[in-house]
């Protein structure tokens, strides 16, 4: 992000960086009472696609599973981003965020899925840091 840019540039692909302002993210879903946050699991699942190397989530079939599924499907989907993150860390040889998987179950079981979605964008922010 630029300094004096009134817009953030949140996934700026050319540079390879994966980060957002969890902060505007999150204030975003609100105020579109939750539609923003479909985007938002989309620049995820795209980040952690590219930092995996290949493609361990599609969008469309994450939304049309958890249509399907009542919801249900993204209770896996939030326990299997968690894991991904933390290949991630592996594979970049950073420290591991022990947990991250249950959690981020715990977090949708709990109705607070969008919790779990700043704490993946806090990860995806500083593997993208280091």
């Amino acid at each position: 992000m630029s300094q004096g840019s009134y817009r953030p540039e949140a996934y700026d692909r050319d540079e390879g960086r994966h980060t957002a302002s969890i902060a505007l993210y999150l204030v975003l879903t609100i105020l579109t009472l939750g539609i923003f946050n479909l985007y938002w699991n989309y620049c995820q699942m795209r980040s952690c696609n590219e930092l995996l190397g290949h493609q361990e989530f599609s969008f469309v079939l994450w939304l049309l599973l958890v249509i399907l599924t009542c919801g249900l499907y993204h209770f896996y989907y939030q326990y299997k981003m968690g894991a991904a993150i933390n290949e991630i860390q592996r594979l970049e040889d950073l420290p591991v965020t022990d947990g991250l998987p249950l959690l981020s179950l715990i977090a949708a079981v709990l109705g607070v899925g969008v919790v779990a979605d700043c704490i993946h964008q806090h990860e995806l922010n500083l593997i993208d840091a280091a």
